[in-house]
C-alpha cells in the first residue's frame, strides 16, 4: 500500500499483535516483569486487567514468548466455555490424547499425569487465559480446582488471567472467593502517556524499517493523542488511516489535518472540540434566521 512512499518494510501500524512490535512503555514494561516475577514465584493465580484495546493479548504473547526453556505455555483465547469443554481446551494445548467420549474423572486424572510428567522433567507449566471476563462461574472455579495439584514444592499448574475490568466484578462474586483469595500479583494495564505516545509512534516505525527523521509532525501526534487518549489500538487505527491519507496526497509527511480526517473516520476516536462548537453555532444561526424571516412576515 503505501510502505514504499515512506521507506517502510511494513506496515507499522496494524492491529494484529505481533511481539516484534512490542513497546516498552512505563506500564506495559512493568506488567511484563510483574508476570516474570510472578511465573518464576510458583504462585498459582496472577491477574491482568486493562480497558478495551490497552495491549492485553499482546502482552499475554510477549509474557509466553519471553518465558525460558523451563516453561511451557497455554493459551486458551476465547474462554468463554463451560467447564469440562475448558478443561478440554487445556488438556489439547498441554497435548494431551483423549477419547471422545472421556468422562469427567478420566479428564482430570490425565490432566494430573501429564502435569506431574511435565513438573518432573523440570516444566513449569501456565496456562494464559485471554478474554478472562467471559469466564462463567463455574469455569473459573474449575480453574481454582485444577490449582490445587501441587507437589510438596510448589504447584503443577499457574494460571494468568488476563481480562477487562469486568473481571474484578466477577472475581468479587461470593461464590469464588476461593480464588480470588489466591490472586497473589496483580497489575492494571493503562493507556500511553502523552510522552510515551511520541516513543510508541517511533518504535514501530523504527520496527517497520523507517530510518527518516520524523513521519508525524508535532501537531499530528498531539492531535492523534487527542483523539485516542493514548489507547494503543486507536493509536493503530488513527496513525494507520493518517498515513492513508498523506500518502493518497502525494506527502512525505502526516500533518494535523490528516490525523483530524482520520480520527472522524474512526469509531471510539474523540472528535474535535471545535466540531461540535461550530454546529451549535450553526443551529444557533439558523434558528435566528427562522426567527427573523417570521418577525418579518
Amino acid at each position: 500500500m503505501y510502505e514504499s512512499h515512506f521507506g517502510l518494510a511494513e506496515v507499522p501500524f496494524s492491529i494484529t499483535p505481533d511481539t516484534s512490535f512490542f513497546f516498552g512503555s512505563p506500564h506495559s514494561q512493568e506488567a511484563l516483569n510483574t508476570l516474570l516475577v510472578a511465573a518464576r514465584s510458583g504462585e498459582g493465580f496472577i491477574k491482568i486487567t486493562g480497558e478495551v484495546g490497552t495491549g492485553k493479548t499482546l502482552l499475554c504473547r510477549k509474557f509466553m514468548a519471553t518465558l525460558g526453556d523451563e516453561f511451557m505455555t497455554a493459551y486458551v483465547p476465547n474462554p468463554y466455555l463451560e467447564p469440562r469443554a475448558l478443561m478440554l481446551a487445556v488438556a489439547d494445548e498441554l497435548e494431551i490424547a483423549l477419547p471422545r467420549d472421556v468422562d469427567q474423572h478420566q479428564l482430570v486424572k490425565s490432566l494430573t499425569i501429564r502435569l506431574l510428567e511435565l513438573a518432573a522433567r523440570g516444566k513449569h507449566v501456565v496456562l494464559c487465559v485471554d478474554e478472562a471476563q467471559a469466564l462463567p462461574t463455574e469455569s473459573l472455579e474449575a480453574l481454582r480446582l485444577l490449582t490445587n495439584l501441587e507437589t510438596e514444592k510448589r504447584k503443577l499448574l499457574q494460571i494468568v488471567l488476563f481480562g477487562q475490568p469486568e473481571l474484578n466484578a466477577h472475581l468479587a462474586d461470593p461464590k469464588i472467593r476461593q480464588l480470588a483469595q489466591r490472586i497473589t500479583f496483580h497489575y492494571h494495564l493503562g493507556a500511553l502517556s502523552r510522552d510515551d505516545l511520541d516513543y510508541y509512534l517511533a518504535h514501530r516505525l523504527r520496527v517497520a524499517g523507517f530510518t527518516g527523521a520524523r513521519l508525524f509532525s508535532q501537531r499530528a501526534v498531539r492531535r492523534i493523542y487527542r483523539a485516542t487518549g493514548g489507547i494503543p489500538r486507536l493509536v493503530n487505527i488513527v496513525a494507520h488511516k493518517a498515513l492513508m491519507l498523506a500518502y493518497g496526497e502525494g506527502r512525505q509527511l502526516v500533518e494535523k489535518r490528516h490525523v483530524a480526517l482520520a480520527a472522524g473516520d474512526t469509531l471510539g476516536a474523540r472528535a474535535p472540540l471545535r466540531w461540535p462548537w461550530m454546529a451549535g453555532l450553526a443551529a444557533l444561526a439558523a434558528a435566528a434566521c427562522g426567527i427573523t424571516v417570521a418577525l418579518t412576515r
